[in-house]
C-alpha cells in the first residue's frame, strides 16, 4: 500500500505525466494534419549580403493554385522539429492559405555567422524580405508574426519600410525597443535606470559563442540529413539563480552561473543612454515606421508601458499617413506570451487571481488583419476592429476605445499623507483626494543586504526566480522599510485605465539611492493583490542621459516612468500605494554608493525619506473613467 505521505506525491506525478502525454498527443496529432496540408522545404540556406547564410524552412500550402503571401517568423531558438506553439502558428498559416517560413538568426543553431541581439534586424531582415519576395511561390507580400524573441526584431526592420513588408503582428514586442518618449529601457534592458535581473537569465542560454559548429558551405542535402541527427540545442545545467544574483560583484553573474562567453558583460556596463544602443538592433523613435501592425500585449509583462508608448507614437507620428491609420493594439490580463494560452472554456488564473473568461477570438483576429493588408481582403477589419481592445481587471470584461488611453479617463489625484509612521501595513499612511496643509514625513531604512522582495507583476524569462501575476501582498506590506498609504473604503466601483503617474518628494543620506512605487488593491477581507509598479534611480530623476547624485538633506522631485492597467477597485475595496527602495530579485539592488554599481562589492545602508507637505506634496495620479450611469427603474 502506498503511504499517505506519498499518495498525493504520486498523484501529481501522473498527473504531470498525462499533462506531458496529452501535449505529445496533441502535437502528434497536428503534425499529421500539417503534413496533409503543407508542402515543405526545409534547411534552405538563404545568403545574406555579405556570404553569410541563415537555416531558413519553407511550408507552402498544398492545395495552392499560384503564389501566395507569406507569414514569416525569425526565432534565436531551435526549431529542429515544429512542435507545440510554434507547430500552431504554422498550422494557422498554412491552413488559411498562406506560406510559412521560419528562420534562425545568423549564429544560432544551423544558421552561419556570429550572433548579435536582436539578429541583425536591419540588415539581414531587408536580405530575408529580398529573397522571400523572389521565390515563385511568393506574391510579395510579406507578414512578419511572433511573439518575445519572434516579434521584437520587427520594428526595427519596420523602420526600414521593405516594400515586400506588408504587415506586422509583434507580440510582447517590448525588448525590441530602445527609446521610445518617457521610456528609455534599451530592449527592457532597464527600467527607471535599474537593471532587470531576466536578461541575465535570458542571455545565459542564448549568448552561447562557444558552440559545436559544422563546416560553413554544407548543401542542403546534408544539411538536412545533419540536422535529422544533431539538434545543436544546449542542455543548459540548472543554476540556484536567487543565489547567483545575490553575490557581488553583479559583473561575475553569468560565470557564476557557468555561462560562456558572449555580449552580456558589455552590455552591463551600459548606462541607459550609452550611444552603442543606438547602434544595434533596437528600435528608436527617432526613426520612421513603415509598417501597417497589430500590437499585442499582456498587463503582466515586462514591458505593457513601452509598447503602448511605442503604438502612439506610430499613429502620431509615421510618415505615411496609411501607416498611421493602420495600428491597432489589444492588451490581454496575462502573463508573457500568454495570448495563446487563455482558455476558451474556462476562467483565466493569473497568480493568485481569477481573471474570469478572458478568452478573446485571436486567429480571427491575427487573420482578419493579415488578411486585409496582404491579400486585400474586403474583410471590415479596418472598420469593425476597435483601434484598441483592453482586458479591464476587477471588472473581468474586455473593453475598446479609439485611443490610448481612452479619452474619457480623466486624472485624479490622491495624496500620500501620514503623521510620521507609515512604515509598514500596521502604521497610519493614508490617501487623501486633498492636499496636505500640514508637512510630514517619513523615513526608512534601505539596507541592500536585506532588500524588499519581488513577488508578482510584469515579469519573463528569469528561470523561475520571481513570479509574474498577482499576489498578496501582504507579506511585503509588514515590513519597516516599505511605506503603505490607504485610502478609504469606496462607496462605488472605480475604474482605473491609463497611465498610473507617481510625484514623490524624496531624501536621502545617500548620493544615489531607488524609490519603487507600487499600486495595490485591497479587498474587503484584507488581501492585498498588486495592480502594476514601477521604480525609478534616483541619479536618472533629471533624465537617463546624465546623472545628477543626491546631497543630504535636499528635497528632490521624482517622477518614475508612468505605470499602465485597466483594473476596476470595486466598491467595498480600498486603494492602496506602497513605497520602498527595492524590489529584488526583479530589479537589480542599488548598493547607496553612487558608483557603477554593477561591478562594486561595497555597499551602505539608505536612510530615505519620504515627504508631504503643501511645498512637497506626494501623490500618485490615476487615470479614472466616469462611473457608468445607473439605470433607471
Amino acid at each position: 500500500m502506498i503511504n499517505a505521505v506519498y499518495r498525493p506525491l504520486c498523484l501529481l506525478l501522473l498527473l504531470a505525466s498525462t499533462a506531458v502525454l496529452q501535449t505529445r498527443a496533441a502535437d502528434d496529432a497536428d503534425e499529421a494534419k500539417f503534413k496533409d496540408l503543407a508542402d515543405d522545404d526545409t534547411m534552405v540556406m538563404v545568403p545574406m549580403r555579405d556570404g553569410v547564410r541563415l537555416a531558413t524552412d519553407v511550408y507552402l500550402p498544398k492545395d495552392r493554385e499560384g503564389p501566395v503571401p507569406t507569414i514569416f517568423i525569425k526565432t534565436p531558438y531551435d526549431f529542429n522539429r515544429l512542435e507545440g506553439t510554434q507547430l500552431g502558428w504554422a498550422l494557422e498559416a498554412v491552413n488559411r492559405g498562406y506560406a510559412f517560413v521560419v528562420q534562425n538568426e545568423r549564429g544560432r543553431f544551423y544558421s552561419e555567422g556570429e550572433w548579435a541581439l536582436l539578429g541583425n534586424p536591419r540588415s539581414d531582415g531587408w536580405d530575408s524580405l529580398d529573397w522571400i519576395a523572389g521565390q515563385e511561390w511568393s506574391d510579395g507580400s510579406v507578414g512578419t508574426f511572433g511573439c518575445s524573441s519572434s516579434a521584437e526584431w520587427q520594428l526595427a526592420l519596420a523602420a526600414e519600410d521593405h516594400p515586400a513588408h506588408k504587415a506586422m503582428v509583434p507580440m510582447a514586442s517590448g525588448a525590441g525597443i530602445g527609446r521610445v518618449g518617457e521610456f528609455h529601457e534599451q530592449g527592457n534592458w532597464y527600467k527607471g535606470g535599474v537593471h532587470q535581473t531576466l536578461f541575465t537569465i535570458w542571455l545565459r542560454s542564448v549568448q552561447q559563442d562557444m558552440r559545436p559548429r559544422f563546416p560553413e558551405g554544407l548543401d542542403q542535402e546534408q544539411l538536412q540529413r545533419l540536422r535529422s541527427m544533431y539538434s545543436l540545442a544546449a542542455s543548459m545545467p540548472e543554476v540556484d539563480w536567487k543565489k547567483v544574483v545575490s553575490t557581488l560583484p553583479a559583473s561575475n553573474w553569468l560565470e557564476e552561473a557557468g555561462a560562456n562567453t558572449g555580449p552580456w558583460r558589455d552590455l552591463l556596463m551600459r548606462k541607459p543612454d550609452d550611444p552603442e544602443w543606438y547602434e544595434g538592433g533596437l528600435y528608436h523613435d527617432d526613426a520612421d515606421f513603415g509598417v501597417p501592425a497589430f500590437w499585442m500585449n499582456s498587463w503582466f509583462d515586462v514591458s505593457q508601458g513601452p509598447n503602448l508608448a511605442l503604438f502612439n507614437h506610430v499613429r502620431k507620428n509615421a510618415s505615411d499617413p496609411a501607416v498611421r491609420d493602420g495600428q491597432f493594439a489589444l492588451v490581454a490580463p496575462t502573463l508573457h506570451c500568454g495570448f495563446y494560452r487563455i482558455p476558451e472554456h474556462e476562467d483565466l488564473i493569473v497568480g493568485e487571481m481569477n481573471m474570469g473568461r478572458a478568452h478573446f477570438p485571436l486567429w480571427e483576429q491575427v487573420y482578419g488583419f493579415f488578411d486585409h493588408y496582404l491579400k486585400g481582403s474586403d474583410n471590415g477589419f479596418a472598420e469593425n476592429t476597435p483601434r484598441v481592445q483592453y482586458y479591464t481587471m476587477g471588472a473581468n470584461a474586455w473593453g475598446s476605445a479609439d485611443s490610448w488611453p481612452p479619452a474619457a479617463a480623466e486624472p485624479v489625484d490622491y495624496y500620500l499623507r501620514s503623521n510620521g509612521n507609515a512604515a509598514s501595513v500596521f502604521g497610519d499612511g493614508g490617501l487623501s483626494r486633498t492636499p496636505p496643509t500640514v508637512a510630514s514625513s517619513d523615513t526608512y531604512t534601505y539596507d541592500p543586504m536585506n532588500p524588499v522582495p519581488s513577488l508578482g507583476g510584469g515579469v519573463c524569462c528569469n528561470g523561475g526566480l520571481t513570479p509574474g501575476g498577482v499576489y498578496d501582498q501582504r507579506g511585503i506590506e509588514a515590513r519597516a522599510d516599505v511605506l503603505v498609504f490607504t485610502g478609504y473604503v469606496l462607496e462605488e466601483d472605480t475604474e482605473v485605465t491609463g497611465s498610473i503617474r507617481a510625484t514623490l518628494y524624496v531624501s536621502s543620506d545617500a548620493r544615489d539611492t531607488d524609490f519603487t512605487v507600487k499600486l495595490v488593491d485591497v479587498h474587503p477581507d484584507g488581501t492585498a493583490y498588486n495592480v502594476d509598479d514601477t521604480i525609478l534611480r534616483a541619479r536618472y530623476r533629471e533624465g537617463f542621459d546624465r546623472e545628477v547624485f543626491m546631497q543630504s538633506g535636499e528635497v528632490y522631485r521624482l517622477q518614475p516612468t508612468a505605470m499602465s492597467t485597466s483594473h476596476v477597485f470595486k466598491a467595498g475595496h480600498r486603494i492602496r500605494v506602497e513605497v520602498a527602495s527595492s524590489k529584488f530579485p526583479q530589479y537589480m539592488r542599488n548598493l547607496n554608493t553612487g558608483g557603477n554599481n554593477v561591478d562594486e562589492t561595497e555597499w551602505v545602508e539608505a536612510h530615505n525619506t519620504l515627504h508631504y507637505s503643501e511645498e512637497h506634496p506626494s501623490h500618485i495620479t490615476l487615470p479614472v473613467m466616469p462611473a457608468a450611469p445607473t439605470p433607471s427603474r
